[in-house]
């Protein structure tokens, strides 16, 4: 069967073309190479011996959505990354996320109206819960207001699945909420690459312990944490792509409870910022170069996902530990800067 997956060239969205190609699906990619490069189809080719399909455009141009189509229609899956994740951007560029992030998503649903029967898998975000109020956080969580542009096109987002899929009963979708991907496939022939200055924790520390950043800022130490610092849910991307086969899966042979499910995807166990750093420190052998500073506007004190919805009935279960994404992440690292 065919898969459509968009953003495929990025980091979830490459490590989840391999497991899909590990599973026999054929997979065309869609990517405008924005924040990802063509070399990650060599890895993936490394990794399984298969090159997917990929196009180069822009999905922000409708007629061309609408051109791949009607050219692949015989698409039996749909897993859409393709999306701007950068917080600070959004915070400054609004009107370019609520475009790339909702205007795309409008287009794919158009589309996949048309068809008798339509799968769509979205990318979304353990965001959408912002600091919430009990812990382990649920699917029930209340969503709440949002802390950036970004955060809101989750949202939003998934209310738009939602509706489309209360008027469209042939239309399944599956959001999957992640709390914070890591780490770098086994192989390291694929993994991170960011644009510019890192915005997340783990390649920020990678990038600081092979000398490319000077220093770690730690975004304070007296929150009401075991060690003052930031707690997150951090999980192996490999653990997360291998959700999104499931997933598929699970819509194809119509496992699914209701025409639109929301899975979190996480380990169940929250890790602090200086939990990660000695965790890096212990996989690497090397000293990190890190400083606390003062706290940043608009940080959640801590975010840890309740897993249980994702390992009974999704059927999934993150395998990996802090230590194995930390040692994949430091890997990559190395080979990408040698």
């Amino acid at each position: 069967m065919k898969i459509l997956v968009t953003g495929g060239l990025g980091f979830i969205g490459s490590h989840t073309v391999v497991e899909l190609q590990n599973e026999g699906f054929e997979v065309v990619i869609i990517d405008n190479l924005s924040n990802s490069s063509e070399d990650v189809l060599d890895g993936i080719v490394a990794i399984t011996g298969k090159k997917p399909i990929f196009e180069k455009f822009d999905l922000r141009d409708k007629s061309d959505v609408q051109d791949f189509f009607t050219r692949h229609n015989d698409i039996g899956g749909v897993i859409h990354f393709a999306a701007s994740k950068a917080v600070g951007e959004s915070v400054e560029n609004p009107l370019l996320y609520y475009e790339n992030n909702l205007g795309v998503l409008v287009y794919m649903l158009q589309e996949l109206t048309k068809k008798e029967n339509a799968n769509f898998i979205f990318s979304s975000s353990c965001t959408v819960y912002g600091q919430a109020d009990k812990l382990p956080i649920t699917e029930d969580a209340p969503v709440k207001p949002a802390e950036s542009p970004y955060g809101n096109t989750k949202q939003v987002g998934e209310e738009i699945i939602k509706d489309t899929c209360n008027v469209n009963p042939k239309l399944s979708a599956i959001a999957l909420r992640y709390f914070n991907p890591v780490g770098a496939h086994p192989t390291v022939e694929i993994g991170e690459l960011p644009i510019g200055v890192p915005q997340n924790l783990v390649p920020f520390i990678t990038q600081t312990g092979v000398g490319l950043r000077e220093q770690l800022s730690v975004f304070g130490d007296d929150y009401p944490t075991e060690d003052g610092t930031c707690i997150r849910d951090y999980i192996h991307v490999v653990d997360v792509a291998k959700a999104h086969v499931v997933a598929l899966q699970r819509l194809l042979n119509q496992k699914n409870e209701s025409n639109y499910e929301v899975f979190n995807l996480g380990t169940g166990k929250g890790s602090s910022v200086l939990e990660v750093i000695q965790s890096f420190e212990k996989v690497s052998g090397e000293k990190l170069n890190y400083k606390v500073v003062d706290r940043r506007a608009g940080d959640v004190i801590q975010a840890y996902a309740d897993t249980k919805k994702a390992n009974e009935v999704l059927g999934w279960k993150a395998k990996s530990t802090l230590d194995d994404s930390m040692k994949s992440a430091w890997d990559w690292e190395q080979k990408i800067r040698n």
